[in-house]
Order: C-alpha cells, then sequence, then structure tokens
C-alpha cells in the first residue's frame, strides 16, 4: 500500500464534537482535505453551519452542522442517529468538546467543577457510547479523544489554576485506554491526543497574562499554531494506525517531559 494511501480518507465519515472552532475547527479542515465528509456538532449550531458549508464548497466533501449538547444523553443519542441517518455511517469520532474554568481550589464553585466535568468525561461518555452502538454492529470504528497535557502533569498556580480541568483531562486518558481494551474485540480502535498549549479561544485569556511564563514550561519555546494538531489527527483516524489502540499523543512541544 502506497504512503498515501495510509492516510487517505476518501468517503469516510467522521463525527467531531466542538467542531465549529478552535482544535475542532482545525481537525475538521485536515480530515475534509483528506477527502472525509463531516459530521460537525457544537452547543452553537451556526459556527459548525459556517464551517461545514467552507469545507463542503473548498473540498467538495459532505458537510453537515448539528446542535448537541454532549451533556444530555437523549439529545446525544437522537443526534448521532440522525447523523447515521444522513450519512449512512460513522466511520470516526472525534470527542473534542471541551469546558475549563479557572480558580483557586479553595475558591472553585461545585458548579465549576461539575461543568467541567460534566462536558469533558462524561459528554466523552454518553457520546462514544451512542456512536460505538453503530460502529458495534458494522464492526468498525476509530475514536479519538481530544485529551490534554493538562492531564498528563502539574504545573504551580502562577501557570495553570484549572484542576477541575486537569482532573477531567487525566480520566479522559484512562477512560481512552480502559475502552481501547473493552471494543478491541470489535475492530474499533480507541486513542487520545494530548495538546499541549494552543492558540485558541480557550486558552487566550491565560496566553494573554502568561504567555511567558508558558513558554518556560515548554522546551521547544514555542505555541501550537493551526497547523500542529492536524499530523496526529490524521495519523489517528486513517489506516496509517491500524496497530495503534489505547496510546495517548502528546503534542506538546515537551512540555510533560
Amino acid at each position: 500500500m502506497k504512503v498515501q494511501e495510509l492516510f487517505d480518507l476518501t468517503n469516510r465519515v467522521a463525527l467531531i464534537t466542538g467542531g465549529g472552532r478552535g482544535l475542532g475547527q482545525q481537525i475538521a479542515e485536515v480530515f475534509a482535505e483528506m477527502g472525509c465528509h463531516l459530521a460537525l456538532c457544537s452547543r452553537k449550531k451556526e459556527n459548525c453551519n459556517n464551517i461545514a458549508e467552507r469545507l463542503a464548497h473548498e473540498y467538495g466533501v459532505k458537510a453537515v452542522g448539528y446542535a448537541l449538547d454532549v451533556t444530555c444523553e437523549n439529545q446525544v443519542e437522537e443526534v448521532v442517529n440522525q447523523i447515521h441517518e444522513d450519512f449512512g455511517k460513522i466511520d470516526i469520532l472525534v470527542n473534542n468538546s471541551g469546558a475549563t474554568w479557572g480558580a483557586p481550589v479553595e475558591e472553585m464553585s461545585l458548579e465549576a467543577w461539575n461543568k467541567v466535568m460534566n462536558v469533558n468525561v462524561t459528554g466523552t461518555f454518553l457520546v462514544s457510547k451512542a456512536v460505538g452502538k453503530h460502529m458495534i454492529e458494522r464492526k468498525y470504528g476509530k475514536i479519538i479523544n481530544i485529551a490534554s497535557a493538562a492531564g498528563l502533569t502539574v504545573r504551580p498556580p502562577e501557570i495553570t489554576n484549572t484542576i477541575g480541568y486537569t482532573t477531567s483531562k487525566a480520566a479522559v486518558i484512562h477512560f481512552t485506554k480502559d475502552l481501547a481494551i473493552k471494543w478491541a474485540r470489535h475492530n474499533i480502535y480507541v486513542n487520545a491526543i494530548a495538546p499541549g498549549m494552543f492558540r485558541t479561544k480557550m486558552t487566550k485569556g491565560t496566553l494573554d497574562q502568561k504567555e511567558q511564563a508558558v513558554l518556560e514550561t515548554i522546551p521547544l519555546k514555542k505555541i501550537g499554531d493551526e497547523n500542529m494538531l492536524k499530523g496526529a489527527a490524521i495519523y489517528l483516524a486513517a489506516r496509517a494506525s491500524d496497530f495503534v489502540t489505547g496510546t495517548v499523543l502528546s503534542v506538546d512541544g515537551g512540555s510533560t517531559l
């Protein structure tokens, strides 16, 4: 098989949560470029619609936006079933929807903690469960959970003060490994990407205040740009990774070393 074929996603179908902006949008763009059809989901459907319309026009793929709250089980099941009906299958799932909350531990409210856990952990579980039912029937699937370098290491509060977020991403990493061994018998691959510090709407506040301090924790001394996650996402979605499951691929400039 030629190398290009190993990374080709022509006529695959990917469901990407949080696909309307940030890292989800970057992954959607590279998937479309490789020929993948897209179901982009977010609470803000308009964002997904805009990205879907642009990518469909630019790359000639089918791309549709859907409104989805990943913490609502009934809505997750309805939307996943609708996507399956609209596209006929779901080959790839990217669990990218995420939330964070910055506060000292002693001041963080239970409401804030629960919000982060519900989106990052429960949402990943609910969407994986719903999509997994279809993948099990077809005996094939690639699931990519977007974890975080923050789930692999710890930092003093002067760098990050988001214990709910870091804890949730550590949970996503363990969920990835456990689900991989549970569903390997169904030919479903489950892996995670652990991005380091990228320039997104979620990280803007931290970088505006502490960019130099953050750079000191990154051996490569740079912040991730709009292209640096794309290779990892393609690898884990394509046939190139057909002997890889339960792994966590850090894309972090060396910050977790």
